[in-house]
């Protein structure tokens, strides 16, 4: 089973960017979903939200569809946000304040913390037709540190780069992050598919 076309199954333009970065030597064709598209999210799991996410834009798109749900699970916070991360507060900034508040007010001290991401590939009659799984650990910052990326990534401190996932560049991000650990295994896949 060749596949020429994915759409994916996300409205967020920085998750789109680095996707097609990394999809772009398969040769296979991105589509981005039309209109409005926000599938409620009422999943248990990061799995579950992807599948919902990518079976929706395969039904609409008539494509196979790939999602992607990811978050941050703080230690301290008892894995908080978790499957929550992007409706924690209203924008980017307020999610930080908010994590880095409930952190310094956490009984808990430890900094310790780990974005994760589940990918699906989900085609239009419902199959998923492969899933996968990454993590990225790291600890977080009172202060944010770094323009690149998004979300929780200026204050998400990686020790083997001595800096924020908003200070290193997206190339270094595809290979070490959440997203793109889960996307390597999802083009392994691919690739054997051709």
């Amino acid at each position: 089973m060749s596949i020429k076309k994915i759409v994916l199954a996300t409205k967020n333009k920085g998750k789109v960017k680095e996707i097609q970065q990394a999809l772009k030597e398969l040769g296979i064709e991105i589509v981005e979903i039309e209109g409005d598209f926000s599938p409620e999210e009422n999943g248990a799991t990061f799995k579950e939200n992807a599948y919902i996410k990518a079976y929706e834009a395969a039904k609409i798109e008539n494509l196979p569809a790939l999602a992607d749900d990811s978050g941050l699970e703080v230690d301290a916070l008892d894995g908080r946000p978790g499957i929550h991360s992007s409706r924690y507060a209203n924008t980017d900034k307020e999610r930080i304040q908010k994590l880095v508040k409930e952190i310094t007010e956490s009984p808990k001290k430890e900094k310790s913390a780990r974005f994760k991401c589940e990918m699906v590939l989900a085609s239009p009659s419902g199959e998923t037709l492969y899933s996968s799984t990454g993590t990225c650990e790291g600890e977080i910052i009172d202060t944010p540190c770094g323009t690149n990326g998004f979300g929780y990534d200026p204050v998400f401190y990686i020790k083997g780069f001595n800096a924020t996932m908003a200070e290193i560049n997206l190339e270094q991000k595809n290979k070490i992050s959440h997203r793109g650990k889960a996307l390597k295994s999802m083009i392994d896949w691919l690739k054997a598919q051709k």
